[in-house]
């Protein structure tokens, strides 16, 4: 057997084993080990500043962190479309390391979602060896020729405009991202709370994309607009080790408004989230403030799945009703979960995404 590919499968299994990858001990360790110790790992510092455009590359120190980017589309045709694209970063070591013995695990996810079908793909590879990737100047992320690239002009943020692009088996995408609004960060000036106990990560987003391109699909080329969130977060131990899952929204108003919010399931449910005014300013939603409220589950890839939900802010007024695009928006990867476009009425209407882990 070739050396380097020993070597290659074996730092991948090192790195499969760290991140509890393994469908027996995810629950028990939080959904996909996220709720594991990190001995030897940074952890998130309420009132660390973030910086930019440092902190939209990797965070070596922080055992996991993510590239997190969806899209609410409507095509030429007049179909409603959604799109996903995410660079996941795990860790067995706080370095960046080099060569064949860095210890990066990277997975990129891609989802495409219509009306009747829904596509997804997913990718793995090293460190080190420049498969996969992220640089926060110019700003780069990438897995094998999957891309998130910038293209904003020096002056501007990094993140201001973007090309996305990823193909699976039997679709692809290629989508422009222009930010119409300012970077918005999240919970306590970026650290986010995630359980009762304290576990948190540094978690900022911009929602405010506007978006043009094409799909591809099986039955040919899609134009497309529409909008698009991009979420960045990062951490070592994010959730409590009871906590299973979650369910979390970004949502886009009519009138211009964002919204995000979830709840985390364990022992005790913990909820979080941001009222995002058209102007960027962002208040948080504490623990208790948002009600999720499921209404109606259905048979997804062999599991009670909720794809309709109530979400309320007595508060802020909120009263709504979500519903799916496709109730079968199953991310079939690794890590299975729920992943698509809904739209949502009642106080409040427009489109946004949802995405359910842990069922």
């Amino acid at each position: 057997m070739n050396a380097r590919r020993a070597l290659t499968r074996r730092g991948l299994l090192r790195l499969l084993a760290a991140g509890a990858a393994l469908p027996g001990v995810a629950r028990a360790q939080g959904f996909a080990g996220l709720g594991t110790t990190a001995e030897g790992f940074a952890t998130p510092q309420r009132g660390r500043a973030l910086v930019f455009p440092d902190d939209h590359g990797p965070h070596w120190a922080f055992r996991i962190e993510w590239w997190y980017l969806t899209a609410v589309l409507r095509g030429a045709d007049g179909q409603e479309y959604g799109a996903q694209w995410t660079l996941f970063r795990s860790a067995l070591a706080p370095e960046e390391g080099a060569g064949w013995d860095a210890p990066q695990l990277w997975m990129g996810h891609a989802g495409l979602t219509t009306a009747t079908r829904h596509f997804s793909a997913e990718r793995w590879a090293r460190g080190g060896i420049g498969q996969a990737g992220v640089t926060a100047g110019p700003f780069r992320a990438w897995i094998d020729e999957w891309e998130m690239t910038g293209r904003a002009p020096e002056d501007a943020d990094a993140l201001d405009a973007l090309r996305v692009v990823a193909r699976g088996g039997d679709f692809g995408y290629r989508l422009e991202f222009d930010a119409e609004g300012p970077l918005v960060l999240q919970g306590d000036a970026g650290y986010s709370v995630k359980s009762p106990i304290g576990q948190a990560s540094h978690y900022y987003s911009q929602p405010f994309y506007r978006v043009a391109g094409v799909l591809d699909l099986p039955e040919g080329p899609v134009e497309v607009t529409g909008h698009g969130w991009l979420d960045r977060e990062w951490s070592s131990q994010p959730l409590q080790d009871d906590q299973e899952g979650w369910d979390w929204l970004s949502l886009i108003f009519d009138d211009g408004t964002r919204m995000m919010g979830f709840q985390l399931r364990g022992a005790e449910v913990f909820t979080s989230g941001t009222w995002i005014g058209p102007d960027g300013r962002a208040t948080p939603l504490p623990h208790g403030a948002l009600r999720f409220t499921a209404l109606e589950e259905v048979q997804v890839a062999g599991r009670a799945v909720p794809v309709r939900w109530r979400v309320e802010w007595p508060e802020g007024g909120l009263a709504i009703e979500t519903e799916p695009l496709n109730p079968q928006s199953w991310m079939a990867t690794s890590f299975p979960y729920w992943e698509g476009p809904i739209r949502f009425s009642g106080s409040h209407a427009g489109r946004g995404y949802l995405e359910m882990t842990g069922y």
